[in-house]
C-alpha cells in the first residue's frame, strides 16, 4: 500500500470514530455538574487515568485550568499512598479508562467514595457496559472504536476520542461560565498565547 494511502487510511479511520461518538444528554450533564460543583459549590475538579488514559486525563486537566475550572491530576496508584488526601469537599471527579475494568480507577473510586461518599464521578469509558460506567453518575462513551493501531491493541484511536470527549467538556464549561479573553491572560502570561490573548482583551 502506498504511505500517503495508508495515511489516508488512519485519518478517515479517526475521523469516523470522532463523528461517532455518541451524543446524548450525559454530556449536558456533565458539564452542568462540573459547574455545580467547582464554580458554585468551591471545589474543584479531579483527574484520573492509568497509562496513556492517565495523560491525557493531566492533559484535560491542565486545560480546564488555563480556562478557568479549578483542577488537578490524581495518579491513581498515588492515591494509594496517601495522595487521596488531595479531595475536598465538593470535588468531583473524571476518571477515564478505555476498558472499564482498569484495577487502579476502580479502587480510586471506591477508596474517594469511602473518603466522601457524596462525591460525585464522570466517567470516559469505551465500555459501558463496565463495572466502572455501571458506578459513574455520568457515563460519557467513546463509542469504543477499533484502534487504528496494525495490532489492535495500542492505545490510539482511543485517546483520540478522550481527547475529543474533554475538549468538549472543557468548551462547553467554558460557554458556561462565559469564560472570555481577559480572563484566560490572567492565568496565561507567558508565551504566545498569553501574548495574544492579552492583545485580544484590550481590543474588547
Amino acid at each position: 500500500m502506498d504511505f500517503k494511502d495508508e495515511i489516508n487510511r488512519i485519518l478517515k479511520h479517526e475521523a469516523e470514530a470522532v463523528l461517532n461518538i455518541p451524543v446524548n444528554d450525559e454530556f449536558e450533564k456533565a458539564i452542568s455538574l462540573i459547574v455545580e460543583q467547582v464554580h458554585r459549590k468551591g471545589g474543584k475538579l479531579v483527574t484520573s487515568g492509568m497509562g496513556k488514559a492517565g495523560q491525557i486525563a493531566m492533559n484535560i486537566a491542565t486545560t480546564f485550568c488555563s480556562t478557568g475550572t479549578p483542577a488537578t491530576f490524581l495518579h491513581p496508584s498515588e492515591a494509594q499512598h496517601g495522595d487521596l488526601g488531595i479531595l475536598q469537599r465538593n470535588d468531583i471527579m473524571l476518571v477515564i479508562s478505555n476498558s472499564g475494568k482498569t484495577r487502579e480507577i476502580l479502587e480510586l473510586m471506591t477508596l474517594a467514595a469511602r473518603l466522601y461518599p457524596e462525591l460525585k464521578f464522570i466517567v470516559i469509558t469505551g465500555n459501558a457496559e463496565s463495572l466502572l460506567a455501571e458506578s459513574a453518575d455520568i457515563c460519557l462513551y467513546t463509542g469504543g472504536p477499533k484502534e487504528v493501531c496494525p495490532l489492535g491493541l495500542t492505545p490510539t484511536t482511543s485517546t483520540t476520542m478522550m481527547t475529543v470527549i474533554g475538549d468538549i467538556l472543557v468548551v462547553g464549561t467554558m460557554k458556561a461560565i462565559d469564560f472570555d479573553k481577559s480572563q484566560y491572560a490572567l492565568r496565561h502570561h507567558g508565551g504566545y498565547l498569553g501574548q495574544l490573548s492579552r492583545e485580544g482583551s484590550k481590543k474588547g
